[in-house]
C-alpha cells in the first residue's frame, strides 16, 4: 500500500575506541549535509552510498545517525509527514558488532539496514471506514560490519512461477530466545536478498497470503560468502484438495 518511504539524513558520526582512557571516546563527523532516500528503492541487495571518506586507522564501535524528516506516500492516497523523535534528531546510536577495524590503505564497509516495516507504525486501520489516521515514526536500524558479514539470497516460487511480495524472515535462536535479524520482500521475479548478515546459524522462513509457510533451520552464513536458499510455496487450496 506504500509508494515511497522517505527519510532525510543530515549528519553521520562515528566513535573511535581510544587506547587510553584519558583520551575518551571521540566522535568523528563523517557527513554534515542533507541527503534524502526512498527506502523502498533500497531493497534486495540494492544499496546507496551515504558517505565515503578516509578516516584514521583504528577501531570504531558506534555510529550516530541524525534523521531530520520522514514521510510515507500511500498509493493513490495522501503523503503523511511524521514527527521525528528527539532521539533521532539528536543522533540514533548504532553499535557495530564486531567493531570496525580500519587499517591504513584498506577499505572497511559498514551497512546500515533500515527496517521499514518496524520503523513506520500505522495509526488507524486501512481496512476500516475510518481509514488511515497517520503513522508514527520509530526508526529501527541495525549497523553491520560488512567486512565480517555474508549475504543470503534466493528465489521464492510456486513450482515454476515466481511469487512477488513474499515475506522472507531471518531469525536467530540465542539461548532459547528467537530474535528477528532482518526481513525481505520478493520482487516481481520472486528474488530476495539479505546483505550484511553476521556469520552464524539462522532460521529462514518464507510466506505469502494464500500459500503455506516454509521454514529452513540452521542455515549457515559464512564470513564474506554468499548463501543461496530458494523456497517453493504451495497454495493452501491445493493442500486442502489433496
Amino acid at each position: 500500500m506504500i509508494d515511497a518511504a522517505m527519510v532525510t539524513i543530515t549528519k553521520v558520526e562515528i566513535r573511535k575506541l581510544s587506547e587510553g582512557e584519558e583520551l575518551g571516546y571521540p566522535f568523528i563527523t563523517l557527513l554534515e549535509d542533507t541527503l534524502e532516500f526512498n527506502l523502498l528503492e533500497l531493497r534486495n541487495g540494492i544499496t546507496a552510498d551515504l558517505v565515503d571518506m578516509e578516516i584514521e586507522p583504528g577501531n570504531y564501535d558506534l555510529i550516530r545517525l541524525y534523521v531530520d524528516e520522514a514521510s510515507l506516500a500511500v498509493k493513490e492516497g495522501d503523503t503523511y509527514k511524521m514527527k521525528v523523535p528527539s532521539g533521532a534528531q539528536t543522533g540514533i546510536k548504532l553499535f557495530v558488532e564486531p567493531p570496525i577495524h580500519v587499517a591504513g590503505g584498506l577499505t572497511a564497509d559498514v551497512l546500515l539496514d533500515f527496517n521499514v516495516e518496524r520503523s513506520f507504525i500505522l495509526k488507524g486501520n486501512a481496512n476500516s471506514p475510518a481509514g488511515i489516521k497517520g503513522f508514527n515514526f520509530k526508526p529501527v536500524i541495525r549497523a553491520v560490519n560488512n567486512t565480517t558479514a555474508g549475504t543470503i539470497e534466493g528465489m521464492v516460487t510456486n513450482s515454476d512461477t515466481a511469487l512477488a511480495s513474499a515475506y522472507v524472515l531471518l531469525e536467530q535462536v540465542i539461548q532459547e530466545d528467537t530474535i528477528e535479524i532482518t526481513s525481505a520482500s520478493t520482487d516481481v521475479d520472486g528474488y530476495y536478498a539479505m546483505p550484511g548478515i553476521p556469520a552464524g546459524l539462522y532460521n529462514l522462513s518464507a510466506t505469502l497470503a494464500g500459500f503455506d509457510t516454509v521454514i529452513y533451520e540452521d542455515i549457515e552464513v559464512l564470513e564474506g560468502n554468499l548463501t543461496v536458499q530458494d523456497f517453493i510455496l504451495t497454495k493452501l487450496e491445493e493442500e486442502e484438495e489433496e
